[in-house]
């Protein structure tokens, strides 16, 4: 995407504010991440928990299979929500009701090419100060970003880029010779100064990929493998340097199978800034170790 088209989206800057994960045990997630990220698990509706922790917010709904079901990004304010509202409605996109309770009234939602929503709005319900009375209560960890894998990926990075405004930072392209050489594989996208709040994996099936929180330095990553290891919870990989991002991370999986990654020193960016051309994804996902290469990988 061009700076030019940035400038001309008023999306900028917005923030990931909360996810919802949907599971055929709802229950039994919630209470994973409230023992495993310290955060207070409440009920939001009558399906849906709210577990929040300082700077961290994620809803869990149930489902007959698990997914990824929106993603929410708060806007400024009022102002900001409407004119980029405006933005949308001049774009040709379809406009549809908010599944989101934590976003006020006026917030709206636009569904993707893999049938994911896209929720924007500003915050009607104030965010929980404390924690969990738990040991990762207390640690830090900014929910930052979300990342999905999809079959569709040229309509999805053509949706998110063009269409929604997100702005492209790094791209990792298809190595090798034969006629997909070069190839974008791999899109990550920011509504802030942050390196990516989105991004996108081209795989053989859409499927949620893994979220992130982002902590203050390399030290809260040591303080959160030593927590999950009290839970006798795996790194299943990590920890690493990822190139695209330049931010060290680990990652671990819920029950369900998604991925939570603990990241620090994310790249930071301005808004017009250029991104990287990354050829292949073995230094552009790992500088340390192995790479993890979602367009060959299975779901397991």
């Amino acid at each position: 995407m061009t700076t030019q088209l940035l400038d001309v989206s008023p999306l900028w800057p917005a923030t990931l504010d909360h996810i919802r994960y949907d599971s055929p045990d709802a229950a039994r997630l919630a209470d994973f991440y409230s023992r495993t990220m310290g955060m207070a698990v409440s009920q939001l509706t009558e399906t849906e928990f709210l577990l929040e922790a300082p700077s961290r917010t994620i809803v869990i709904g149930p489902a007959q299979a698990a997914g990824h079901a929106y993603s929410a990004f708060a806007l400024r304010d009022g102002d900001h929500l409407k004119t980029y509202h405006s933005f949308l409605e001049g774009q040709g996109v379809a406009l549809l009701p908010s599944p989101t309770s934590l976003f006020g009234a006026d917030a709206f939602a636009v569904r993707d090419p893999d049938d994911r929503l896209a929720v924007f709005g500003t915050r009607a319900r104030a965010r929980s100060a404390a924690g969990a009375d738990l040991a990762a209560g207390g640690l830090p960890g900014m929910l930052q970003h979300v990342v999905v894998a999809s079959a569709r990926f040229p309509a999805m990075f053509e949706f998110y880029g063009k269409t929604l405004g997100f702005m492209a930072s790094d791209t990792v392209h298809k190595d090798g010779t034969g006629p997909d050489a070069g190839d974008v594989n791999v899109c990550f996208l920011r509504s802030d100064e942050m390196h990516h709040t989105f991004a996108i994996f081209r795989a053989p099936q859409s499927r949620a990929d893994h979220h992130a929180y982002e902590t203050t330095g390399w030290n809260d990553l040591k303080l959160w493998a030593d927590h999950f290891a009290s839970l006798e919870i795996p790194i299943w990989w990590g920890p690493g340097r990822h190139g695209a991002g330049n931010n060290l991370f680990f990652m671990i999986k819920d029950p369900d199978g998604n991925n939570i990654e603990i990241s620090a020193e994310l790249e930071a960016m301005e808004k017009g800034q250029p991104g990287k051309k990354w050829i292949g994804a073995k230094r552009a996902t790992n500088l340390w170790g192995e790479p993890w290469i979602r367009d060959t990988a299975t779901t397991s």
